[in-house]
């Protein structure tokens, strides 16, 4: 009896993970948003993912983990590169130039790019014709939502802004296949720490390199607090949270952050920051995560 109130808390706990995971994730594009007005981007991602895996490594040292060898610290290292510092460096860039909801709808089709990197690296799932079909309606709905963007077009840095949006989504794509088949002998939170950790500290070098960097007590309140909100909210929780319910709920469940980020992104986006929202935007969001939903559930049943 006592084991399955256990059971039942964790269960319960691992509903409020998967909550915090859906909403807060989807916050971190308006923030992102608003630090970027007064810190450039790649480098405000760095300062966040350095930060954040500073007070997590430091943690775990002082209770007496040692750092693992050479062989899972290059693991480690490739995971952090593509999914902190080229997917999350890359997306935060990408709202210097474009909207957080915007980006938010782009960063939607992880799902159905996880399932064509795993169909082709894993061999785990084959394509189907409903899998085809879903893949066909995400994208067109993200043609419907661009409708209204075509004259943007002609803005290089409009333009600009999606390609980073659209690479970011395929490299955290990619790197989280690639991370599913490594399976390391360190804590997975100490892991994360790590990455976070590798991945500030190259993006900060390349920042410094680049030049595009400024003196974050000059940047102002609101990209302060953007920041601060940001190594909180949106790395320790969050993604504390999202590891936490992964081990306790099936995936399939836990991949409903997927389609909650993008709806808390464009509306707080409308709400706070006056950003467009509109019938057409609506509509391809909806066709957009229909697909993303055909898809996700074909592969899953593949995968039993």
């Amino acid at each position: 009896m006592l084991n399955l109130r256990y059971m039942k808390r964790q269960l319960q706990t691992g509903y409020i993970a998967l909550g915090l995971v859906s909403v807060l994730w989807g916050t971190t594009y308006i923030a992102a948003r608003i630090g970027t007005q007064h810190i450039p981007g790649f480098f405000m991602a760095g300062l966040r993912q350095f930060t954040a895996g500073f007070i997590m490594v430091s943690f775990f040292l002082l209770r007496g983990y040692k750092i693992p060898g050479i062989q899972s610290l290059k693991s480690i290292s490739i995971q952090g590169i593509l999914l902190l510092c080229m997917a999350n460096g890359m997306l935060t860039w990408s709202v210097e130039y474009i909207s957080g909801g915007l980006a938010a709808i782009i960063a939607a089709l992880v799902p159905i790019l996880i399932t064509v990197f795993s169909i082709w690296l894993l061999k785990s799932a084959r394509f189907t014709w409903l899998m085809v079909v879903g893949l066909l309606v995400g994208f067109a709905g993200v043609m419907v939502i661009f409708y209204d963007y075509i004259h943007q077009f002609t803005n290089s840095s409009f333009a600009f802004g999606v390609g980073l949006a659209v690479v970011s989504t395929i490299c955290w794509a990619f790197g989280s296949v690639y991370s599913s088949r490594e399976k390391l002998p360190v804590d997975i939170l100490f892991n994360v720490g790590l990455q976070m950790l590798i991945a500030g500290v190259v993006m900060l070098v390349i920042s410094f390199l680049s030049g595009r960097y400024v003196n974050p007590v000059h940047a102002g309140l609101a990209s302060g607090f953007a920041l601060l909100y940001l190594v909180v909210f949106g790395s320790l929780i969050a993604y504390s949270a999202y590891v936490f319910a992964i081990s306790k709920l099936p995936p399939a469940l836990v991949s409903i952050y997927a389609y909650i980020n993008p709806i808390v992104a464009v509306a707080l986006g409308w709400s706070l920051l006056n950003e467009r929202m509109n019938s057409n935007m609506l509509l391809g969001m909806a066709i957009t995560l229909g697909g993303v939903f055909v898809v996700n559930r074909e592969f899953r049943k593949q995968r039993g």
